[in-house]
């Protein structure tokens, strides 16, 4: 589909080593870290034991992916499994075709009974046929990452799917919710969707990422939803969800716990300006 490869990734393809850590940063301040290498234009960034960035595209995907996993009760190593996956298969780009008859994330093919283009191009189908083969791999949980996908994916590069398991493990923390504030994307231009169709875009695809699972959702088509939480992971899961998502469905704002996410300035700060917060709830709010 012609989109921006995923900012850390290509420089470190570019450079040809495996990937670089850097040190914890959260949204109150940031411990000292490793030079960071230059960006290529991404609009998101993942911190949560390390950084990645990624284009708007790439972090909807990315998000995606984990929400089936979740929804299936797939363990986290599995969606670091499943990002690295898609990472070496497609850069996280939903690609319309590839080697031979591959489309998609994950690069599946139609001839080897994965599906129809048309249903392999849909990323929550790609994401669950996924997850169902390697649920069906003995052993996978204490595989090397690039062993457990090798054995899904079937490529002619058993060994490529490792050079993304740190990249994958940041991700995978911080969209099962296990980091505070990690996922932080930048929207800017006007937006695609305001008001009533913005609200209702954010609730189509929370239903079709999140499934029968997912909490209780209340929308105010003038201002946004909002999700219903049980505790900070889950309320960080849906937050950080609905940040990779803000691009595509008109969202400004995000609040919880006590922070606050803006489309314009791109990061998770203190709340400070008036409106509702509540610790049980991830409100988020529309252009209007």
């Amino acid at each position: 589909m012609g989109r921006k490869p995923i900012a850390l990734g290509g420089v470190l393809a570019l450079m040809g080593i495996a990937g670089v850590m850097v040190a914890v940063n959260s949204v109150h301040g940031s411990l000292p870290k490793l030079p960071s290498l230059p960006s290529l234009g991404a609009e998101c960034v993942v911190r949560a034991d390390g950084e990645v960035a990624l284009d708007s595209v790439q972090m909807a995907n990315a998000a995606t992916i984990t929400a089936v996993g979740i929804r299936r009760k797939m363990p986290e190593r599995a969606v670091v499994i499943a990002l690295a996956t898609a990472l070496q298969e497609s850069k996280l780009e939903n690609r319309e075709d590839g080697d031979r008859d591959s489309v998609g994330l994950f690069q599946q093919r139609p001839s080897q009974g994965w599906g129809t283009p048309e249903k392999i191009q849909d990323p929550r189908y790609a994401a669950d046929r996924f997850y169902s083969a390697l649920k069906k791999v003995k052993g996978w949980k204490t595989m090397r990452v690039t062993d457990a996908a090798q054995k899904v994916q079937r490529s002619a590069f058993p060994n490529a799917y490792e050079k993304w398991a740190d990249e994958s493990a940041v991700l995978a923390r911080a969209l099962t919710g296990h980091a505070t504030g990690a996922v932080a994307c930048t929207v800017s231009g006007d937006p695609v969707l305001r008001g009533a169709a913005a609200a209702a875009a954010l609730t189509k695809s929370l239903k079709l990422d999140w499934g029968s699972g997912l909490p209780k959702v209340e929308s105010n088509p003038d201002d946004g939803i909002s999700v219903d939480v049980t505790d900070p992971r889950s309320g960080w899961r849906y937050a950080h969800w609905l940040v990779s998502h803000a691009s595509a469905t008109g969202l400004e704002r995000v609040r919880f716990a006590n922070l606050e996410w803006h489309a314009a300035a791109g990061k998770w700060q203190p709340v400070t300006a008036a409106g509702p917060t509540d610790e049980n709830k991830v409100i988020a709010g529309v252009f209007s």
